[in-house]
């Protein structure tokens, strides 16, 4: 029956052959994409299902005809998918924190890194709370240090310390359908974050011995020595490039590299893991050839990839070896690896078998920016270059075409990535394509190759030398970055795109790359029909914060924001998501009180004379009184069930989407269970006048 129920598909795959194995890591990515878009977590019995369903097609795609297998053999890799995410996911689990916490936090430092309000943050593991048992207490928590805090000691890797924080569990999205960062604390083990304004305490000696901290020790030894040799946004950046600690670089310089689209630069990526390996590869491949015996003696192509292997495993190491790097060292061993055994370095094949060792170990990578545009731009760039290979550029000086090498692979990286960026941060750089012509380049002929000669000749104590260099280029670069983003206009913002608008665009970006035959350009109607959605998907009317302490209506000027202080990091996600450049007090000033109310603190609650049917009241602390009123009442205890809440108008009244909706209950969401009594409407509709 299963056969009988593939034949119709038979036609397609023929002539296939030799490029099937690009929809592999495809088919994987659907199933992992579906598990995390399902709401409610599969159970044991469903998994087993699911796993004898996967059986039973894998066999059917080794026993079919060749023109049917292919089909069988996708869903099974659909089916495998879904199970590796649905392992991942339990494979990680911790304890989460259940409720807000006040009082004293003790741990072992295992990482360091800066929030986005620029306070120095720690990443604890052993962690102790007072009057938590060890069954309750989270794996590791994230603090961040600010006011007295900081100047208590200094923290070091495997540090002890002691401190009084406020921590809380992982928040959920801000806005429903949002970025999730309860599923994001999930996967890196995090139970609960926080802050201190208290001195840190040390509580024991930093460990000796530990692998882990001693790569940690030495990652920390080598940003001090180079911040101590470039000192400011330039070291700040050198260490970001070398070490992965952007701890040193200023907020500013930050933000003229976004809006310059350099700040991929800052992120060990594919770009620095490749520009290593390849200057590596090179130097080796050029002493083993000096010598003559050598030469004709030995494989010198795999004895040099061997070397840029183990650099490459070095630079994984020195530099944290967070997601984004482990998944460039995979790509670029998956070269290094086809080289040493004599196959082309760079191919779909090569991409393809990078994406699927990634998606194995690290299945959650799929729905993060950096897996999409990283993958995104290696594929576009192997199969650009791929079909321009066999055109002759006799017309154009031998000179020139290293340069057009490096405008075409800086545009097309640029234009197969822009659709991600926009979708993931809701900006466009109009000027990213100059300002990486003009940066790119140099990281490749002065910065890369500059920071290996100061580790080699730190050896000697001279690498002073290196970083001399090193500076040389990365303050023309922090310098283009400052100039583009100050032109007019060099910043745009687009609204956020629906849930579809993505996984579409990928789906045909890929058919347009990997099919073979006429029918591949389908896979541009499939792009156009995503940006057509895109174009139409529409905001919400009214936000809420899921505590309550904000409240965004839309406007013809734009979303009005109920504060001009307060939940910065909700009312810049909200503004973005709009695709609204505008500043939170700029927004604010477009507020005025109406149907929607928003009563901040106990004052504002008391004071408040009253409402009426269909008028939506917000609250950031408990209301009882209110809940008696004509209005429909949104305060912390209602919001506790709902999470964010978006409000649309329809003809019917308010129709209401809610956080818990679209996030589902799943072993990452700490929703508390419903009240008795409530009615399920709660979660579905708002009558305008009557409260449901």
């Amino acid at each position: 029956m299963t056969a009988t129920f593939l034949r119709p598909f038979a036609f397609l795959f023929p002539n296939q052959r030799g490029m099937l194995i690009g929809w592999v890591p495809v088919c994987l990515a659907a199933g992992i994409g579906t598990y995390f878009s399902v709401l409610t977590e599969p159970s044991i019995l469903m998994f087993a299902g699911l796993c004898a369903l996967m059986l039973v097609f894998a066999v059917l795609g080794w026993c079919l005809p060749e023109a049917m297998s292919p089909m069988a053999a996708g869903i099974a890799l659909c089916l495998a998918g879904f199970i590796i995410a649905g392992a991942r996911t339990h494979h990680v689990a911790g304890p989460v924190l259940g409720w807000r916490y006040y009082g004293a936090v003790e741990g072992r430092v295992v990482a360091m890194d800066r929030s986005q309000s620029d306070a120095l943050r720690l990443t604890l593991d052993q962690v102790r709370l007072d009057r938590v048992p060890p069954h309750r207490t989270p794996d590791r928590v994230r603090i961040s240090l600010h006011g007295q805090a900081v100047g208590g000691i200094t923290p070091e890797p495997g540090l002890r310390v002691m401190t009084t924080a406020h921590l809380s569990p992982p928040s959920g999205p801000v806005e429903p359908g949002g970025f999730d960062f309860q599923r994001h604390a999930w996967f890196a083990r995090l139970g609960a974050v926080g802050y201190s304004r208290v001195p840190l305490v040390g509580a024991a000696r930093a460990e000796e011995g530990h692998a882990g901290l001693a790569v940690f020790r030495i990652r920390m030894a080598a940003s001090a020595r180079i911040q101590a040799a470039l000192p400011g946004d330039i070291g700040g950046f050198a260490t970001a490039i070398t070490t992965g600690d952007r701890s040193a670089i200023s907020q500013g310089a930050l933000d003229d590299l976004r809006a310059s689209n350099l700040a991929h630069l800052l992120a060990i990526s594919g770009l620095h893991m490749g520009l290593v390996t390849a200057v590596v590869f090179g130097a080796l491949r050029l002493f083993l050839v000096a010598v003559p015996r050598v030469a004709l003696n030995w494989p010198t192509k795999g004895i040099a990839a061997c070397g840029a292997l183990i650099a490459a495993s070095g630079y994984l190491a020195l530099s944290g070896g967070n997601v984004a790097t482990e998944r460039a060292f995979v790509m670029v061993a998956v070269a290094l690896g086809a080289l040493m055994i004599g196959r082309r370095a760079i191919s779909l094949r090569a991409v393809a078998v990078a994406a699927i060792i990634v998606l194995v170990l690290r299945p959650e990578a799929l729905m993060g920016p950096g897996f999409q545009m990283s993958f995104a731009a290696t594929t576009a760039l192997v199969a650009v270059f791929g079909w321009l290979r066999g055109i002759e550029l006799a017309f154009m000086p031998r000179w020139l075409r290293p340069v057009m090498a490096v405008f075409v692979s800086s545009a097309v990286a640029g234009i197969a990535t822009a659709p991600i960026a926009a979708a993931h941060f809701n900006a466009i750089a109009h000027y990213g394509l100059i300002a990486n012509l003009m940066s790119v380049p140099l990281m490749g002929i002065l910065v890369i190759p500059a920071a290996v000669a100061a580790l080699v000749l730190s050896i000697f104590g001279l690498e002073w030398i290196g970083l001399w260099a090193m500076g040389l280029g990365l303050r023309w670069i922090l310098a283009v970055a400052h100039e583009v983003a100050g032109l007019d206009g060099a910043r745009g913002f687009v609204p956020g795109p629906g849930a579809w608008v993505l996984p579409l665009l990928a789906l045909g970006f890929l058919f347009l790359i990997l099919w073979q035959g006429r029918l591949r350009w389908g896979g541009i109607a499939a792009m156009v029909l995503a940006f057509v959605l895109w174009h139409g998907a529409e905001r919400p009317g009214v936000l809420i914060a899921d505590n309550g302490t904000l409240v965004g209506l839309m406007t013809p000027a734009g979303r009005a924001l109920s504060k001009e202080k307060g939940a910065g990091f909700v009312a810049r996600n909200w503004l973005e998501n709009d695709g609204d450049g505008a500043s939170q007090d700029q927004a604010a000033a477009r507020w005025s009180r109406g149907q929607v109310i928003h009563l901040s603190g106990k004052r504002a609650v008391a004071g408040f004379g009253g409402c009426s049917a269909g008028q939506i009241v917000v609250t950031s602390v408990p209301a009882a009184d209110l809940a008696k009123s004509d209005c429909d009442m949104f305060d912390p205890e209602r919001l506790k069930q709902t999470g964010s809440v978006a409000l649309n108008r329809t003809k019917q009244g308010w129709q209401m989407i809610t956080a818990r909706d679209l996030a589902g209950d799943r072993p990452w969401t700490n929703w508390p269970k419903p009240d008795q009594g409530q009615r399920a409407s709660q979660y579905v509709r708002i009558n305008p006048t009557k409260r449901p």
